[in-house]
């Protein structure tokens, strides 16, 4: 793999075609990707001068944009590992450095931190045209279980922990998306979420070695740009779908029947889609077949950050409420419990960088095997089903044993609630916290879900009170991870009180 992986082509070809967009609110500013590498390499003999080299780390505290990926580009370049810090998650500051070995951090936040470079400067430096006595880059080859990057975890609970990338992880992975999806030239994939998540940079260095288009843009930009990037692919969250779904939904209404859901899709998302990308949180199976029946087919996926991507629904096979079959590489194995554990032949690794005392034993085997803590099976054709995490299993003082997803999910299925988390405080009976979808909330349409919902549920899978969030779980707020999973000790801690009210029915927070 040394020879021939995606990294080390990346570091030894310049690309010959594509390009990369970045769509902000404001516009959208394009470069075609050999000038993408070109600045790159200027950047890199920069960084050199420096005193960056093999096995030194940078850190990038900044949002999406094009210094972030000549920046992570550079790196790969010199053989330098990067730390993908998330705005909002941590501050630049100098213990930040020291304890994560970052001997130069690039940011947009405010700070005057020895060893701190406004990342304002690296569009300059990249620039900047060589001096007559700047050595050409010497060439860099990565080795399967050399570290790219430090990934951090999307941090639910307690400190985030910190995971070094293997390259042969990120090849692996990427070779078998590569050849269930064939990206070629004409397709534009786009992406939102932070880079410093590295499924992120995927697609970019996808982009570097088969010639197609890339669009980074971000979360709040993302339907705007949309509508000006006319993408072929969409890699997105669950949340993301659910609010596209809505939109598509609200401008059907609007049109009194004039557009179909399929007109609403094209003008949300352009003409081009081959189709919609989701994984990173369970997904509904009617916000699936939603798209899916608009004309705009959307596949499920399953992976961890320890994982890398495990399964994958795609055209070739798929199977609606399944995360998909087991891709090249990966292998998945069901323990008698029903959790799941992942095997690969590319371990992303085998411990964590930087985690609390007894982590790393917790989550890996000594050979690179994951225990993935989620409920799980095989179906007779080999699609992996999730049913939910095995710490949520709420366990009542009758020896029932209750998987919260299915009836978390099934409360989902009302346009009027975006999330739902169940407890159980007394472990006699389950009360369900609620963020609605719409502010203020539609109460009368949460009371008749949690009717259909009970309705569907055996006696004790029944919900007993519904607390509606006065503010909608949001990043800001501390009540999502920035992949839009619910933090249920945080959403717990926030709705206390009415969570242990032992009044029946709906309560708004």
């Amino acid at each position: 793999m040394t020879g021939h992986s995606v990294i080390n082509q990346i570091v030894s070809t310049p690309p010959l075609g594509g390009r990369i967009s970045f769509s902000r609110l404001d516009g959208t500013e394009t470069m075609e990707l050999p000038e993408l590498y070109a600045r790159a390499e200027r950047l890199a003999r920069r960084l050199r001068a420096r005193g960056i080299g093999p096995g030194d780390r940078i850190g990038i505290l900044a949002a999406n944009g094009p210094e972030w990926v000549l920046l992570d580009l550079a790196a790969l370049l010199l053989k330098a590992e990067t730390a993908g810090l998330e705005p909002g998650k941590f501050a630049p500051s100098a213990e930040l450095m020291t304890r994560y070995g970052i001997k130069l951090l690039f940011t947009d936040r405010p700070t005057d931190a020895p060893g701190t470079v406004p990342i304002g400067e690296v569009r300059g430096l990249a620039e900047e045209p060589d001096g007559p006595e700047e050595a050409a880059l010497p060439a860099v080859e990565w080795a399967p279980r050399d570290v790219t990057t430090i990934k951090f975890t999307s941090g639910s609970t307690g400190t985030p922990k910190g995971l070094g990338a293997t390259v042969g992880s990120i090849d692996s992975s990427l070779a078998a998306v590569q050849e269930i999806f064939e990206h070629k030239p004409g397709d534009d994939l786009f992406v939102f979420l932070p880079l410093s998540l590295l499924q992120q940079r995927y697609w970019i260095y996808s982009a570097l070695v088969h010639g197609h288009d890339v669009t980074v843009s971000s979360y709040e930009a993302a339907f705007a740009a949309l509508r000006r990037a006319k993408p072929t692919v969409v890699m997105g969250v669950p949340a993301f779908y659910e609010t596209a779904r809505r939109q598509i939904e609200a401008r059907v209404r609007r049109s009194g029947g004039a557009e179909t859901a399929r007109d609403a899709g094209r003008h949300l998302f352009g003409d081009r889609i081959r189709y919609l990308w989701t994984g990173s949180a369970p997904a509904d199976a009617a916000m699936l077949r939603f798209f899916t029946d608009a004309g705009l087919p959307i596949f499920e996926g399953y992976g961890l950050n320890e994982t890398c991507i495990v399964t994958k629904n795609h055209p070739g096979a798929h199977k609606v409420g399944s995360v998909g079959k087991v891709l090249r590489g990966k292998e998945v194995l069901v323990d008698e419990d029903g959790v799941v554990s992942v095997r690969s032949e590319h371990p992303v690794n085998y411990r964590y960088a930087y985690a609390e005392p007894g982590a790393s034993e917790r989550m890996f085997g000594p050979d690179g095997t994951v225990r993935t803590g989620d409920l799980g099976y095989l179906d007779e054709d080999g699609f992996l089903f999730i049913r939910g995490r095995a710490d949520d299993v709420i366990v009542l003082d009758n020896g029932k044993k209750i998987v919260v997803r299915p009836i978390e999910e099934h409360m989902r299925t009302s346009p009027a609630i975006a999330e739902c988390v169940l407890f159980c405080p007394s472990q006699t009976d389950l009360v369900a916290v609620v963020s609605p979808a719409s502010v203020p909330a539609d109460l009368e349409a949460v009371a008749a879900q949690l009717a259909r919902t009970n309705a569907a549920s055996e006696a004790d899978e029944k919900i007993s009170r519904v607390v509606v969030a006065e503010t909608p779980f949001s990043i800001e707020n501390g009540l999502l991870t920035s992949q839009y999973k619910p933090k249920r000790q945080q959403i717990l801690a926030a709705h206390h009180g009415l969570i242990h009210d032992r009044k029946e029915g709906i309560h708004a927070a």
